[in-house]
């Protein structure tokens, strides 16, 4: 019996476009950040990506970013 949403991916591969997986962030893209001082809040910044800070390919609390505007957070969505 499967039991949650990480069995069900596994099982039939699928792919969530979230900001945990460093293959869909690139600089350039549209995204939205939390910064360090937000975590608790949970305030959104939104900005472009300058650069990519998390060196691995998967971060349970997103990816790492630094937004054309200097700000660093953990990416939380994607824009498309």
């Amino acid at each position: 019996m499967l039991r949650n949403k990480l069995q069900i991916n596994k099982l039939y591969n699928f792919t969530t476009m979230d900001g945990k997986n460093r293959k869909f962030i690139s600089a350039g893209i549209e995204v939205s950040i939390v910064l360090k001082e937000d975590q608790r809040s949970g305030n959104l910044t939104q900005g472009i990506v300058k650069r990519i800070l998390t060196k691995s390919s998967h971060h349970p609390h997103g990816i790492k970013v630094m937004l054309e505007t200097g700000e660093v957070g953990r990416v939380k969505i994607i824009h498309h």
